[in-house]
C-alpha cells in the first residue's frame, strides 16, 4: 500500500482557496509503477461535489468532469490507450459552465455522455436547465490544422422526458443502458427530476429512450447561432459529405471542421417515454435488468435509489404498466444513495453511500406468507411453491416450475392461487378466512382488534357479521377496531384488504363474552382457530360489588361552577363604574393635568376644536363600554 497524504503546503493552499480542511482517514492506493502515474486533471474532479462520469472502453478512458479548481470548466476527455488524448474546446463553449455529468455509455462506434446544463437556445426563459446527450466517436484522432488535440466529432442534443400537457422533467440524474441484439434496439433508461419544485420534495420520472432514436437525431438537422442576434435557429444550408461530426474514416476537411466548431448542437429532440412518475420522491440512481417469470415471459425490473436512502423496486408489465413491488429504507439517518450496481450471479444489488457499500438481495420473497400475498406482490422473481407452501425465489432453480403460481400482469390471486381450473376474473366471491382468532373477555371490556396492513397498495375495511363498518367512524382508529364488548356486538369481525380488485380477509376474530360464550357459526366449521388471551383487552369493567362513588367529582364541579358564576357577577357589577371613568376621560382630554409644563415654544397648549356632532347611543369608549349621548 502506498500512503498518499497531501503535503502541508497543499493543505494550506486548499484552505486558502476556501476548500475544506478535512482529510480522509486510512486512505491508500494500490501500488503502481511511478512512470505510470498520470496527472488527474480532466480525468478526476477537483471536488467530490463536482458531478463526474467515466467509462473504460478498449483500454481508453472517457471522462466527463470539471477541468479546474473552481468547478466552472466542464470537459469531455479521452486518455490512456494508443489513441491521442482529445478534449472539448473550452473557448468554443461546446459545454456550458454549469454542465453536470451523470452517466457515460459506450456503443458500437461512439461513446454517449449524459448531462444537464443551462440552455442557451431558449432566450424566453432565464436559467432553464436542459438535459443533454453528447456523442464522440471512438476513432476520432483530432484535427491536423484546426481542432488539434480537440474532438472533431463532438455533437450534443436535447433529451425530453415529459407527460402530455405537463411541465417536463428537465433535470437528469442518472442513465443506464439495457443492451439488446441487434444493438440498435437497445434502450437507455434515465431518471429525471423537475426544476420546478411543488411541495417539499421534487417529483421524479423514469423515461425510456431508444438508442436508434438517439442515432436518428444525430443524423438529422443542425442548429446554428446568429451572431448578430445571439439566437439559435435551424440550419437549412448545405451539408458536406461525409457529414460533419460523423465517424467517417480518415481526417476531416478544414471546411467540415469549421462547420463542426459552430454547429455542434442538433436541431431535433430525443423524446423519451415515461414509464414511472412518482410524486414527492426524488430518485438519484437506477439499475435495470430483464427478469423472466415461471412461464418465460420477460419483464423489465428497475431498482431506484432516492435522496433519503430508500430503495424502490418497480416492474414494467404489459402496455408499460409499471407498479412498485417493494420499498426498503436502508439507513436510519436519511442520506442519498450514491450508486447502484447489480450482481446477477450473486442475486444481489450493491448500494453505494457515504459510509461504504450495502449488499441487498434482489428479491425478498419470504416476507409473503401466503399464496395470496405472493401473487399480489407481482414480483417476477417470486412465485408460490405449492409443494413447500412458501413464496420462493425461483431463479437458479432447476426443478419443474409449471405448478408454481404467479400473475405478474394482473396480480389476481383468484386465478393464481386456485386449486382447479378457473378463468382470470377479478369478481370471484370473497374467500373464507384461513384462521379465526377467538377472543373471550368480560362484558363491558374495551377491546382493540389490530388489522395488519402488509401492503401499502391495498385499502382496508372492517365487517361485523358481513355488515361493513364505516371506516370514518370512531370505532376505527389507525386501522384497528375499538370495541366495547356487549351482548349484541358479539360474533365474527373481519378486516378485509382490497388490491387489484381482489378482496380477501387479512384477519378474522370471533368475539364472545366470558359470562355467556357464543357458539361458533356452523358455516365456519373446519377453519383453524387460535385463542387470543387478554392482551387484546384495553380496559376491564369495575366489579359490581364495589360501586364507584362520584361524590368527590360532584363537589369539585360545584366549586368550579360557583367560582365562574362569581367572576361573571363581579364583572357585570363593575361595568357602570368603568363606563363612568370612560366618560371622564372623554370630557377631560382637552386640559393639561396638574403639574404638566407648557410647550417649549412658550405658546399656550392647543385646545381641541369644538364639534357639535354627537355620539348616539351606539358609541363605545376605549374599554368597549356603551356610552350615552355626549358632546365630543
Amino acid at each position: 500500500m502506498i500512503p498518499w497524504e497531501a503535503s502541508p503546503k497543499k493543505k494550506r493552499d486548499c484552505v486558502f482557496k476556501k476548500k475544506s480542511n478535512e482529510e480522509l482517514k486510512d486512505f491508500s492506493l494500490v501500488p503502481i509503477l511511478e512512470e505510470r502515474i498520470l496527472d488527474g486533471k480532466g480525468q478526476s474532479p477537483f471536488d467530490p461535489a463536482h458531478k463526474h462520469t467515466a467509462v473504460l472502453v478498449d483500454g481508453m478512458l472517457y471522462t466527463g468532469t470539471m477541468n479546474n479548481f473552481l468547478g466552472n470548466e466542464p470537459i469531455v476527455m479521452r486518455t490512456l490507450g494508443t489513441q491521442p488524448v482529445l478534449k472539448t474546446d473550452t473557448f468554443l463553449l461546446w459545454l456550458q459552465s454549469d454542465a453536470s455529468f451523470v452517466a457515460s455509455i459506450p456503443s458500437t462506434q461512439v461513446v454517449y455522455f449524459f448531462f444537464g446544463e443551462t440552455a442557451k437556445e431558449f432566450d424566453f426563459f432565464e436559467k432553464l436547465t436542459i438535459s443533454r446527450v453528447a456523442r464522440v466517436c471512438k476513432n476520432d484522432v483530432g484535427g491536423e490544422k484546426l481542432l488539434q488535440k480537440k474532438w472533431t466529432t463532438f455533437l450534443k442534443a436535447q433529451l425530453l422526458c415529459a407527460q402530455p400537457g405537463q411541465l417536463p422533467f428537465n433535470v437528469i440524474r442518472h442513465a443506464v443502458l439495457m443492451p439488446a441484439d441487434p444493438p440498435a434496439s437497445s434502450r437507455v433508461y434515465a431518471v429525471f427530476t423537475s426544476q420546478w419544485q411543488v411541495g417539499e420534495t421534487r417529483s421524479s420520472a423514469v423515461c425510456e429512450f431508444s438508442l436508434s432514436d438517439i442515432e436518428k437525431v444525430f443524423e438529422g438537422k443542425y442548429k446554428e447561432m446568429n451572431k448578430e442576434s445571439s439566437r439559435w435557429s435551424t440550419y437549412s444550408g448545405p451539408v458536406s459529405n461525409p457529414r460533419p461530426g460523423s465517424c467517417s474514416v480518415g481526417p476531416s476537411s478544414d471546411k467540415a471542421l469549421t462547420f463542426v466548431k459552430e454547429h455542434f448542437l442538433m436541431d431535433e429532440k430525443v423524446v423519451g417515454k415515461p414509464l414511472l412518475v412518482k410524486l414527492d420522491v426524488e430518485y438519484t440512481k437506477l439499475a435495470v435488468e430483464m427478469a423472466k417469470d415461471v412461464r418465460g415471459q420477460g419483464y423489465l425490473v428497475m431498482y431506484l435509489g432516492t435522496n433519503i436512502g430508500s430503495l424502490h423496486k418497480a416492474v414494467v408489465g404489459k402496455d408499460s404498466d409499471t407498479h412498485l413491488v417493494e420499498e426498503i429504507q436502508l439507513f436510519q439517518e436519511p442520506e442519498p444513495i450514491r450508486n447502484l450496481l447489480l450482481a446477477p450471479a450473486q442475486g444481489a444489488l450493491f448500494v453505494g453511500y457515504s459510509g461504504g457499500l450495502l449488499r441487498v438481495p434482489r428479491a425478498n420473497c419470504s416476507v409473503y406468507r401466503s399464496c395470496i400475498d405472493c401473487a399480489l406482490a407481482r414480483d417476477p422473481h417470486c412465485a408460490w411453491d405449492p409443494v413447500e407452501r412458501a413464496c420462493r425465489i425461483f431463479f437458479n432453480i432447476s426443478t419443474d416450475l409449471t405448478s408454481w403460481k404467479q400473475d405478474i400482469d394482473l396480480g389476481n390471486p383468484a386465478w393464481a392461487c386456485a386449486n382447479g381450473p378457473m378463468g382470470r376474473s377479478h369478481h370471484r366471491p370473497q374467500s373464507p378466512p384461513q384462521l379465526i382468532k377467538e377472543v373471550s373477555a368480560p362484558l363491558h371490556s374495551i377491546l382493540e382488534l389490530p388489522c395488519p396492513q402488509t401492503s401499502t397498495l391495498a385499502t382496508y375495511h372492517w365487517t361485523h357479521r358481513a355488515t361493513p363498518i364505516q371506516t370514518s367512524s370512531s370505532a376505527v382508529y389507525n386501522g384497528s377496531l375499538m370495541l366495547l364488548l356487549q351482548a349484541e356486538v358479539r360474533g365474527l369481525y373481519q378486516c378485509w384488504a382490497t388490491e387489484n380488485g381482489f378482496t380477501h380477509p387479512v384477519v378474522s376474530y370471533w368475539i364472545q363474552s366470558q359470562e355467556d360464550p357464543l357458539p361458533l357459526d356452523p358455516e365456519l366449521a373446519g377453519i383453524p382457530r387460535e385463542r387470543v388471551e387478554t392482551p387484546l383487552t384495553v380496559g376491564g369493567p369495575t366489579p359490581l360489588t364495589t360501586p364507584r362513588s362520584y361524590w368527590s367529582h360532584f363537589i369539585i364541579v360545584t366549586v368550579l361552577l360557583a367560582l365562574v358564576l362569581s367572576g361573571a357577577l363581579i364583572g357585570l357589577a363593575s361595568s357602570p363604574f368603568r363606563a363612568f371613568q370612560a366618560q371622564r376621560k372623554v370630557q377631560g382630554c382637552g386640559t393639561l393635568p396638574p403639574g404638566e409644563k407648557a410647550p417649549l415654544s412658550g405658546e399656550p397648549p392647543l385646545q381641541p376644536p369644538k364639534d357639535t356632532r354627537t355620539l348616539n347611543g351606539g358609541g363605545v369608549d376605549a374599554d368597549n363600554n356603551q356610552l350615552g349621548t355626549e358632546v365630543a
